[in-house]
């Protein structure tokens, strides 16, 4: 790996953190040749300290160290991306990561419909919300919607029209995520579930 650690008087480069499975940064660190290289040999993301002048292994203290994956060098070969296996949290305040975030996977608009309709459960004005009234009816009601649209996406993919076939592939998809979190799951969960099932 070919690092241009001259760019900067320092000698040191960045090294953005990412978590291999969920994608999120987790923190910024300063790494030099030396840092890089043990790295590499230990499998253990280690840095050169600012503060302390000195190679530091995230870790060597509390135990939450960053197990390597993968390196990435950029376009100007002086930044890194490194994505690891955390074990524990990877800000020294505890927290999943350095800007205070948890660190789970997001799945865009999904992720956002999720939350759209965990709000809606609980909504004051529930009398006006569809997924609340679906959700007074209680959870067989929900699965039987789930059924039905299912039911709705075999006769449209039998068909011609693609715009049917994908509405009612919403609508399917839309209840399916309204029956997990009725059953106190979320997508994640099925993706776990669904890795598992690689390995």
């Amino acid at each position: 790996m070919n690092v241009d650690f001259n760019k900067n008087p320092d000698g040191l480069v960045p090294a953005v953190i990412q978590d291999n499975s969920t994608e999120k940064v987790l923190m910024l660190g300063y790494m030099n040749a030396e840092a890089l290289k043990k790295t590499l040999e230990s499998n253990l993301v280690t840095f050169f300290s600012r503060t302390k002048q000195r190679l530091w292994t995230k870790g060597e203290e509390s135990g939450n160290v960053l197990n390597l994956v993968d390196i990435k060098l950029d376009c100007d070969s002086d930044s890194l991306l490194i994505k690891v296996n955390p074990k524990g949290p990877t800000c020294h305040k505890g927290t999943d990561t350095c800007w205070n975030q948890d660190n789970v996977a997001s799945y865009g608009f999904i992720s956002e419909l999720e939350s759209t309709i965990e709000s809606r459960i609980n909504a004051a004005d529930s009398e006006k919300s569809y997924v609340a009234s679906l959700f007074a009816k209680g959870i067989n009601k929900i699965a039987q919607k789930v059924g039905e649209e299912a039911v709705e996406v075999v006769i449209e993919a039998k068909d011609d029209n693609d715009h049917l076939f994908l509405e009612e592939s919403a609508d399917l998809l839309f209840h399916y995520l309204m029956l997990l979190q009725a059953k106190g799951f979320k997508i994640n969960d099925v993706v776990s579930v669904l890795q598992g099932r690689v390995s």
